[in-house]
């Protein structure tokens, strides 16, 4: 097993410096909370995210897998759909004379939600026979599997920790079964291991799996990780999903596409008592996301109204009531991200609440998902219920998102100790004036303020609509935040005029072109001028990639195609802004970018990453991977609905 370190040769000798393990040539199978990763020949062991995890929790770090001593040559991995993968190799020790391989072995590993059970398949054409000198082929075989147990938490995986093995003890033959096993503890997750006809053993902290199975045709053995986690925040779904990928889809490339994002999407469900939602993603965020969660459901609207009731009535369950610094709760405020237990990022610089509210958006979104999901067809007694959530979450926009009363949503960590930026683009650097500089906070985003006009409108919509009153003081508040931002937030480069990303602490317009300015579209906060102007920006060849939109322009100084929120592509940024472009009229315009982001599709094999390179496609025949990008991702899986709306 190896450390995520990168070496800094110096005078005197190397330092090593942990590193977040680099994910885009890993493979992972999965159904939430549990996921799988191992390399693409199946191989765990050979990257710090490898292993075995539920939720937050790994507790298998590494397994090494022999046949009669001889090493398996890899050939081939067939993702089964999300939850299953076959490695296929050769032994080819075991092999007569020849060109032709005689012995394969096909390792299966399926992921459920409760555990990973994975099978080793021989097949060998030579069982039986003499070989060519005239002398029998060896009777039997030992096949070897050593699995180390593990209790390392997601946060330190993620930050380059080491692994942190822990002891397993060993159990009895089940009388049903005739399985050994073993069992151990990971944190506070329960794990039993399972090895059908093993001698099952201990060797410097391994647990050793051993069978002796005589040389035949075809012989199978195998082992099953069942774990019970009962401090969970969240479960796996046992229900069938009830969204598919949409019928009649002629174009092969986005029927394929479709139905990769449906398998996903479908492994990616979680629930909690109040319903159904979509975990975020893979391998870090394998729990609720406020904002997360409400997008991908949005995507989904045109095939779908449950994923969206369930996230509505999850995150209503979990609305602020008071006000609270350390975790940025306020009363009606929709959370952010909730996980088992504190969570330290960036190697403790930053330290997150297990519920925590972080966030300027996620509240106004509830609003735009609950009015969008009505729409769709969600039943009235349904939407009528969460009226009581709404009327919060709208008082949170004018009551709190406004700190300084001046007709603005903004935000700023009050802690030093959460999210400097607590927009989508959450990174340190995300917020930055065309020549590099960072801005300084309070930030009040053009986006947020998009979401919260939007909010207020449909808001109003659903008031009037269900007898409640305040309808015409919510349109009324849009109206002036509108006005606001009109005077606030326009700027000019030499292509033209656009929405600054957002307003600093001197409410001066941060002046950098990004993707956020195509989250404004039809969000009504915009005049048809100005959508039309920003709708020709966001497909101009400073922001458009040819695989997707930038989320920083290249005429800025902190543009790189590789930095997190300047200059790589996001599929779910382009999807949002592709949803925008066809609520506004710009069907040709929405159309260009879902094709790019289609393009980007069958380069990635259709399961699109959380993010990829900002490379121009007229210079690059396929984008490059972010190699720290999660995969699969829910927002961006569910990308492919928007676009198939656009291309239709």
């Amino acid at each position: 097993m190896t450390t995520t370190t990168t070496t800094h040769p110096g005078p005197t000798e190397a330092t090593a410096v942990p590193r977040q393990p680099l994910l885009h040539d890993e493979v992972v199978v999965l159904a939430a909370p549990t996921q799988a990763w191992s390399d693409r020949h199946g191989t765990v062991g050979t990257n710090p995210v490898h292993g075995y995890w539920t939720g937050d929790q790994r507790f298998v770090s590494a397994i090494g897998v022999t046949v009669a001593g001889t090493d398996a040559e890899p050939v081939s991995t067939a993702p089964v759909d999300a939850r299953e993968v076959l490695f296929t190799a050769l032994l080819r020790g075991l092999d007569g004379p020849g060109a032709d391989p005689d012995v394969r072995l096909d390792r299966r590993r399926r992921v459920r939600i409760d555990g990973v059970a994975e099978s080793l398949r021989i097949t060998d054409r030579l069982a039986g026979h003499a070989d060519p000198v005239g002398s029998d082929v060896p009777g039997a075989v030992e096949v070897e599997v050593r699995l180390t147990p593990d209790a390392s938490g997601m946060d330190a995986v993620k930050g380059g920790g080491a692994p942190a093995p822990v002891p397993a003890v060993l159990g009895t033959k089940d009388d049903r079964d005739g399985a050994s096993r073993a069992s151990w503890t990971a944190g506070s997750v329960e794990v039993t291991l399972h090895a059908p006809g093993a001698d099952v053993s201990l060797d410097d902290g391994d647990v050793v799996l051993t069978w002796r199975v005589p040389r035949d045709r075809i012989v199978e053995v195998g082992w099953d990780c069942a774990v019970l986690a009962p401090d969970a925040v969240v479960t796996g779904a046992t229900t069938p999903a009830r969204f598919a990928a949409p019928d009649g889809v002629e174009d092969d490339r986005l029927r394929r596409w479709l139905a990769r994002a449906t398998d996903d999407l479908d492994a990616l469900r979680l629930t909690r008592p109040e319903g159904e939602f979509l975990a975020a993603g893979a391998p870090w965020f394998f729990t609720l996301f406020g904002r997360d969660s409400i997008w991908a459901a949005r995507f989904l609207l045109p095939v779908d109204t449950s994923i969206a009731a369930g996230t509505l009535r999850v995150l209503a369950a979990l609305q602020g009531t008071r006000t609270d610094p350390t975790t940025a709760e306020q009363p009606g405020k929709v959370m952010h991200e909730l996980r088992q237990a504190t969570l330290a990022i960036d190697n403790d610089e930053l330290s997150l609440p297990p519920l925590y509210y972080g966030t300027v958006d996620a509240t106004a979104l509830w609003v735009c998902l609950l009015h969008d999901a009505w729409r769709a067809g969600l039943p009235d007694t349904e939407v009528e219920a969460l009226l009581p959530a709404l009327e919060r979450a709208l008082a949170w926009m004018r009551d709190h998102g406004d700190d300084d009363g001046d007709g603005l949503l903004e935000y700023v960590d009050e802690t030093g100790r959460g999210l400097a930026n607590q927009g989508w683009k959450d990174s340190g650097d995300s917020v930055q004036w065309r020549d590099g500089t960072l801005a300084e906070g309070p930030i009040a985003l053009c986006e947020v303020q998009g979401y919260a006009h939007e909010a207020a409108v449909h808001g109003a919509d659903l008031l009037d609509a269900f007898g409640r009153s305040g309808g015409d003081d919510w349109r009324a508040w849009a109206a002036r935040l509108a006005e606001r931002f009109r005077e606030a937030f326009w700027v000019r480069d030499e292509v033209g005029p656009y929405p600054a990303i957002a307003l600093d602490a001197a409410k001066r317009p941060v002046d950098s072109a990004t993707s956020n300015i195509g989250h404004l579209l039809g969000t009504g906060i915009l005049s048809p001028e100005e959508e039309a102007v920003v709708a020709a920006r966001v497909v101009a060849p400073d922001m458009a990639s040819g695989f997707g939109l930038r989320t920083l322009s290249t005429t800025a100084a902190g543009y790189w195609p590789l930095s997190y929120h300047g200059g790589t592509v996001w599929a779910h940024d382009t999807a949002v802004v592709i949803s925008g472009l066809v609520r506004s009229g710009h069907g040709a315009e929405a159309r260009v970018l879902a094709e790019q982001l289609l393009a980007a599709a069958v380069a990635f094999d259709f399961r699109m990453p959380e993010l990829h390179a900002g490379d121009a496609a007229d210079e690059v025949s396929r984008p490059a991977p972010y190699p720290a990008a999660c995969r699969p991702q829910a927002w961006s899986a569910a990308a492919a609905f928007p676009a198939w709306v656009a291309l239709r």
